[in-house]
């Protein structure tokens, strides 16, 4: 698969002039023959970029230039029209910075046939959703590309059947499982003081009015929470939150935390780096309310509670919304 750019921008120009593209605009690479060499290249060019951007895009430059050879099978896919478009490669890796701007790696195509998206399974769907602008296609979905290239078309009536369902399914559970870790990744990297603020405006989405401590001694309180913001009213919430990854808190800090509580407080513990089995044993045992919230369930109270957040808490953590058929 070679991606005709977002939204299948040069999906005609590709069509019409039996060709893929793809790249940047860093230089022939005919002379590098690793991934490392392409990475080397790379880094010069774009000393900003990121080592997992240097690593993909060595890969597919890699692969692109050295291991797709003349005879092999390629697809693009065209999103307006729900269309893909199978042919075979014709010619060696060229680097032309003229012929398709900003994409100069060209190989030239003989186009064989176009198949609607829609006279494909579910799987071979899913499979081919890939956001990566060049991946190798599984062997059983080019297969079942070739046999809906000559003509074979699901019959209407198993256009989805019942295991399909469920691997759409497995994989609208697989898509959020992911979410949730990527939104933790960047809860974790949040300093200090921002960690605060989140747990903040997250009381603050649940209803609450809050006061956060300035830097310094706290004395086990980093916010208060209550009704009316000042902790005259109840619920009063007294929340610690400890922002140290791979570090649980013990007994001894749960002990500490409760020290200081008055008879009708409640108390919330956030730590990022989870707590031990003692530790959750001593607030089962606490005298006053208790809630133990690690990164987990930090971030699926976030997610909850996104839409009601200020303005000034989404910005700590920008998070986009996910349409997903019913």
């Amino acid at each position: 698969m070679v991606r005709a750019e977002a939204g299948g921008v040069l999906f005609d120009r590709f069509k019409v002039e039996g060709l893929v593209a793809m790249g940047l605009e860093v230089g022939p690479l005919h002379d590098l023959r690793t991934r490392k060499q392409i990475a080397d290249r790379l880094r010069a060019h774009g000393p900003e970029w990121s080592d997992g951007q240097i690593a993909a895009w060595a890969g597919m430059l890699f692969r692109f230039q050295h291991e797709i050879a003349v005879g092999d099978a390629v697809v693009t896919y065209d999103p307006p029209t729900r269309v893909y478009l199978i042919g075979s490669i014709t010619s060696d890796c060229i680097y032309d910075e003229k012929r398709v701007p900003g994409d100069p790696f060209t190989r030239t195509v003989d186009w064989r046939g176009e198949v609607p998206r829609d006279n494909l399974s579910v799987a071979a769907k899913n499979s081919l959703g890939a956001i990566a602008t060049l991946f190798r296609v599984p062997k059983d979905v080019a297969e079942e590309l070739e046999r809906a290239l000559g003509g074979e078309r699901r019959p209407p009536e198993i256009a989805v059947p019942t295991d399909e369902v469920v691997d759409e399914r497995a994989l609208l559970e697989d898509v959020h499982a992911r979410a949730l870790e990527f939104i933790k990744d960047r809860v974790i990297r949040l300093n200090w003081n921002d960690m605060q603020h989140l747990v903040a405006g997250l009381l603050r989405a649940m209803g609450y009015k809050t006061q956060v401590s300035p830097a310094g001694p706290d004395r086990g309180r980093d916010i208060v929470a209550s009704p009316d913001g000042f902790g005259f009213e109840n619920p009063r919430i007294v929340v610690e939150v400890k922002h140290r990854t791979g570090s649980p808190m013990g007994s001894q800090e749960i002990r500490s935390f409760l020290g200081g509580r008055h008879a009708n407080d409640k108390g919330l513990y956030v730590s990022t780096g989870g707590f031990t089995k003692d530790a959750r044993y001593e607030a089962d045992r606490a005298t006053i309310p208790l809630t133990l919230m690690d990164v987990d369930d930090l971030v699926k109270a976030v997610v909850e509670y996104y839409d009601s957040m200020d303005i000034e808490t989404q910005r700590l953590l920008p998070l986009r919304k996910l349409y997903w058929p019913g």
